[in-house]
């Protein structure tokens, strides 16, 4: 069974790249193989370390990361790291494997090769036959701040969430609960693969939706727009899905 997963950091910036070998070096399952400046000076080592997983910057002189993703084969796992988040929509469409908008936390960045690792061991154990294991969420509850209390909420619970200026209302079937967080602070803490962003101000529960009609969600008796901004990492989220 692979025990660590092998990388090469890709960005012109030092500091980036500091942080990065930082962030790979608290990881004990990571190994980093390489740092470069440049996809062209990382492409003269790829075929003799043949790493796991690239941590590939956009904007570089030269060659820029989403034109050096093409160009690689066999392809290694990708994970963007950037200053710029309007990309994000051609990433996924080249299947990367995460987005990282500088500056990330090591928190944001431990979650995403978390996820990494695990499926990674997942496809390497021996196939059981069906029996007593249930799927489970990546990540069964969140502990909010709710006022002067921190409140543990079971994300299968959650049917929708709206955002109110500072606040976000957190919609369940039993209680409506506010707190003070940002949506980019609030899709760290939930599974990504349960729950989509449709509007600025909505984000829903997948398994949680009655119906789609005309860009419009049926949650309950709830209607959410979807807008044009998220409508298509929303319905390509829906196929992935399928």
């Amino acid at each position: 069974m692979k025990e660590k997963l092998t990388c090469y950091i890709i960005d012109d910036e030092h500091l980036a790249q500091e942080i990065l070998e930082e962030y790979v070096a608290k990881v004990p399952f990571l190994e980093l193989k390489g740092t470069f400046m440049s996809p062209i000076e990382a492409a003269a080592h790829l075929d003799r370390d043949k790493p796991d997983l690239l941590f590939l910057d956009i904007n570089m002189p030269d060659l820029d990361g989403l034109s050096f993703i093409p160009m690689l084969n066999p392809k290694p796992m990708i994970i963007l790291t950037t200053a710029y988040d309007q990309y994000a929509l051609k990433a996924f469409e080249l299947e990367v494997k995460d987005y990282l908008v500088k500056p990330f936390s090591f928190e944001r960045f431990y979650k995403g090769v978390l996820r990494l690792y695990q499926e990674q061991v997942s496809r390497q154990l021996p196939e059981k036959t069906e029996a007593k294991a249930e799927p489970k969420s990546e990540q069964e509850y969140i502990f909010l701040k709710v006022g002067h209390r921190i409140q543990k909420v079971a994300t299968h619970e959650i049917l929708f969430i709206e955002g109110m200026k500072d606040y976000l209302r957190i919609h369940t079937a039993k209680e409506k609960i506010m707190t003070l967080l940002s949506f980019a602070k609030l899709e760290e803490l939930l599974p990504a693969q349960d729950f989509a962003r449709v509007h600025r101000s909505f984000m829903v529960a997948i398994d949680k939706i009655d119906h789609i009609e005309r860009n419009r969600i049926r949650i309950a008796d709830q209607i959410i727009p979807i807008s044009d901004t998220y409508n298509d990492s929303f319905y390509k989220k829906l196929r992935g899905l399928a």
